[in-house]
């Protein structure tokens, strides 16, 4: 067993049904904003990654998207990706609801789980909503189906107990070296994470009228040469024309609004003033489509 003082360094995956609070976790630990949290299911499309160094090592997450019984190729894609990440791991840290429950969906990741080698943490979350005398018997419930390495209950929000759980997360790594320089938070392009922040706008201010029909692509950001101002186009694609109405609004209002809420984001992410340009695009039925899902980066060139 290498002793405490060596530096310890590992990959670590986020996995669990949508909503149970995977990157208000990663963005509690790491300290900033670099997942987009929203109430929709499947926000998270991509292996975001997120990087927290101390001096007893470095924990680089990904955050993967929910595995669940996909019902598009995009959810396909979705559920690869999300299994894909266990095989390229040292840990995996299976998130559940506290609040929810137990559902169908664990069932399901816990069965996908089985075949994997790598050590699994259950951690149950929004603890602080529920009252402890529930929370034995709803972690003995889990446990009855899998064997998990740990048990941590933590709440992501109020921040309880997550410094036991990156403890017990760097004491399981194997020794290693520090991948990310100390001050970098994630390996993502900045023009990656801009795009996430339109995208969160507009789950916000649309709701339930356009759940997962939309994708930004970023076809602009370039730093003007004689001020401190950088220039972002972005187009927000739909899927039908009455979704582009809605995200428009009266007069463009709502559209503005997206942009003014993503454009303060930006500035406070990035440090700079941005000018953001915003175009709503309809493209019929993408989520279904293999060129535009490649397109809108879902899926690697083969």
């Amino acid at each position: 067993m290498a002793m405490d003082n060596n530096y310890r360094s590992g990959f670590v995956a986020l996995i669990g049904r949508p909503n149970v609070g995977k990157s208000t976790l990663m963005n509690h630990v790491v300290g900033q904003k670099i997942a987009i949290m929203s109430d929709k299911p499947q926000t998270t499309r991509n292996k975001i990654r997120g990087v927290y160094t101390d001096e007893r090592g470095q924990v680089v997450f990904l955050d993967t998207p929910g595995i669940h019984k996909p019902h598009s190729k995009l959810g396909e894609f979705l559920v690869k990706t999300a299994r894909d990440a266990l095989d390229e791991v040292d840990l995996v840290l299976f998130l559940i609801d506290a609040a929810e429950g137990y559902g169908p969906g664990d069932r399901y990741i816990m069965e996908n789980l089985r075949n994997v080698k790598t050590p699994v943490f259950l951690v149950v979350n929004k603890i602080d909503q529920v009252h402890p005398d529930e929370l034995l018997p709803l972690i003995d419930r889990y446990r009855k189906e899998f064997s998990f390495n740990e048990v941590v209950p933590i709440s992501a929000l109020q921040g309880n107990n997550t410094s036991t759980l990156m403890d017990l997360l760097i004491s399981h790594l194997p020794e290693g070296p520090q991948y990310y320089p100390a001050d970098q938070v994630t390996d993502h392009p900045e023009r990656f994470i801009v795009g996430e922040l339109i995208r969160e706008k507009v789950l916000e201010m649309t709701r339930e009228e356009i759940p997962h029909s939309v994708a930004v692509v970023i076809e602009e950001m370039k730093r003007r040469e004689d001020k401190d101002i950088v220039d972002v186009r972005a187009v927000i694609y739909t899927e039908r024309p009455s979704q582009k109405g809605i995200l428009i609004g009266k007069k463009g209002s709502l559209l503005k609004e997206v942009g003014k809420r993503a454009r303060e984001e930006m500035e406070r992410l990035l440090g700079t003033r941005i000018f953001l340009d915003l175009w709503v695009k309809v493209k019929k039925d993408w989520r279904n489509e293999e060129m535009m899902l490649r397109q809108f980066g879902y899926r690697e060139e083969e």
